[in-house]
């Protein structure tokens, strides 16, 4: 496949993701979308079915190979999981640790917060989120105790 059609395709997927339209979404991968390839804007698939919410979405991505702990976006957006929790997103939080999402990683490339953190934030808190991520091993930093 040329980078061209791959480059459409993606902007598609990512599109279809946001639409949470799922027929869509297995049409553009049954074409040979990447499931891990972000769009122009640099938003990953499984980003942006994160942010939203979808757990069904997100599994069909994942299972065509999305990784759980690839970040999206240039800057303003982040991990798949971070999205998740912070929006209390619990049966996407499950289906991406299920998927190996690592709880502990950190956005921005390692400076920034970790899912959990997230879940405590001021706007954002998320107590039935964030007892799953403990559940799964969040690390739990001394000054959210």
């Amino acid at each position: 496949m040329n980078r061209r059609i791959a480059k459409k395709l993606s902007n598609k997927l990512v599109l279809a993701v946001h639409c949470a339209d799922i027929e869509s979404t297995r049409r553009l991968l049954r074409a040979g979308a990447d499931a891990d390839r972000p769009d122009a804007e640099g938003t990953t698939p499984l980003y942006a079915a994160s942010v939203r919410g979808d757990a069904e979405i997100a599994e069909i991505l994942i299972a065509a190979g999305a990784d759980p702990n690839r970040e999206s976006g240039n800057g303003e957006e982040g991990l798949p999981l971070c999205a998740a929790a912070c929006w209390g997103h619990d049966d996407a939080v499950r289906v991406l640790l299920a998927a190996g999402a690592d709880v502990n990683l950190r956005e921005d490339g390692g400076f920034g917060r970790t899912a959990i953190q997230w879940t405590t934030q001021a706007g954002f808190e998320q107590p039935s989120t964030r007892q799953i991520l403990r559940d799964a091993g969040a690390f739990v930093p001394l000054t959210l105790l």
